[in-house]
């Protein structure tokens, strides 16, 4: 299994080859520059790996939720590769893949993802890891107020994203669930890439027309009143 991903959802630009079991990334916090760099990583990567376009078995990214320029990129990127190639596509959640590497790095199985959607909103969504390596999602993803996260079910959870650092006395008296918290956790497309490679194995990935991003809402600020 060869795979390809890419993520310029937030602040962090990163991009990931996956063979077999082995991961190759690269990552860079790059506010605004994930047009400039993610092409260059991508190549990069590719040439770390010894591998061709045509060589991949498909393609993942980062759907969002996040920075609606950046889901435009990521999106962009990976159809175009996609369509020359002839190669299918993994969307996968930002949240998703933010809860992975929370999982990864700290050593938590349930993992609470608050990431700063702006607008004192947040996007949200609650994780629980599988022995598989997969993140099942508890209820739905949403954008809403801190003081509106859904309540969490029993048992130890941890924090993550940037919605902590931005709410996290509001997120904490609403959720006493969450022992701890890791407000710079951000997607990295090696996480990506093994969510990826689990949509591969079941034979979910999708055709590059159908690879589109996921914004949550619509707006990206407010209107003055008229």
């Amino acid at each position: 299994m060869k795979l390809l991903a890419l993520d310029t959802a937030t602040d962090a630009c990163s991009a990931a080859v996956l063979v077999d079991d082995e991961v190759i990334e690269r990552y860079e916090l790059a506010p605004r520059r994930h047009a400039e760099l993610i092409l260059p990583m991508l190549d990069a990567l590719l040439a770390d790996a010894g591998l061709s376009i045509r060589q991949l078995d498909g393609l993942a990214f980062g759907r969002g939720p996040g920075a609606f320029t950046g889901l435009r990129i990521a999106t962009g990127v990976a159809q175009g590769i996609a369509f020359a190639a002839d190669l299918p596509i993994a969307p996968i959640s930002t949240l998703a893949a933010m809860a992975h590497n929370a999982c990864y790095e700290r050593g938590v199985q349930q993992v609470a993802v608050a990431l700063d959607a702006r607008m004192s909103e947040i996007y949200w969504g609650a994780y629980m890891a599988t022995t598989e390596g997969d993140m099942v999602l508890l209820d739905r993803e949403r954008v809403c107020r801190p003081a509106d996260a859904p309540p969490l079910t029993t048992g130890d959870w941890f924090g993550a994203g940037s919605g902590w650092t931005a709410y996290h006395d509001i997120l904490v008296q609403r959720l006493p669930t969450v022992s701890d918290w890791w407000g710079e956790c951000y997607p990295r497309a090696g996480d990506i890439a093994l969510l990826a490679s689990l949509v591969w194995q079941r034979g979910q990935m999708v055709p590059a027309e159908q690879a589109l991003p996921i914004y949550l809402r619509d707006e990206v600020a407010h209107k003055p009143p008229v």
